[in-house]
């Protein structure tokens, strides 16, 4: 069993988005972002089969899909997606993002 926290483990920078690998296994890989506001991942895409699944531990913005498409992100909202399928997220506010991806990548 493994224990750690989001909040103690990984702060901002003003500089880029900061990220932790959380988990690594042959079954999934777990990562933390975090975003100050106005910070984004641009949209993109992984040529492998899988799903990953987009979290926002804390704050508010928008997760980004190909053709200029947007979803309101806040506190608690959830999306999962085929790894193939164009993702990204812009953050509103200052922003906390776990990220599962399985298989790993």
């Amino acid at each position: 069993m493994k224990q750690l926290n989001l909040y103690e483990e990984n702060d901002f920078s003003d500089k880029a988005f900061k990220k932790l690998l959380v988990h690594d296994s042959p079954y999934f890989k777990i990562l933390n972002f975090n975003f100050k506001s106005g910070q984004e991942l641009p949209v993109h895409s992984h040529d492998i089969e899988g799903q990953l699944s987009l979290v926002i531990v804390e704050g508010e913005g928008e997760f980004l899909g190909k053709d200029g498409i947007t979803l309101p992100a806040k506190t608690g909202d959830v999306v999962i997606s085929d790894i193939a399928e164009p993702h990204g997220l812009r953050a509103i506010t200052d922003l906390r993002l776990l990220v599962t991806i399985a298989p790993p990548i």
